[in-house]
């Protein structure tokens, strides 16, 4: 493994945590922008039904995987561009 890619690792970390951070954000907003209230509900909560949970869950699942991907692709870009190498 080369030095790259060993210094990648505790950077594409602090990525992963803004953007996971930054995922639950936009999720709020989209959730509260679809009219579904503040708070998206838990699966155990018991005044909602399973398509609400249902939805809520699919759409933080979407949310949180676009996020990671543009959050790892652009951190990985990003190396390349300043080291001429790619830190996968």
């Amino acid at each position: 493994m080369n030095a790259v890619k060993i210094a990648y690792k505790p950077v594409g970390m602090l990525l992963g945590a803004g953007g996971g951070a930054l995922a639950g954000s936009v999720f709020k907003k989209v959730w509260r922008a679809t009219g579904h209230g503040e708070e998206a509900p838990d699966a155990t909560d018991r005044e909602h039904g399973w398509r609400e949970i249902l939805l809520a869950a699919t759409l933080q699942g979407a949310i949180f995987a676009a996020v990671k991907a543009a959050v790892d692709r652009g951190g990985a870009t990003t190396v390349h561009r300043l080291t001429g190498t790619w830190p996968s």
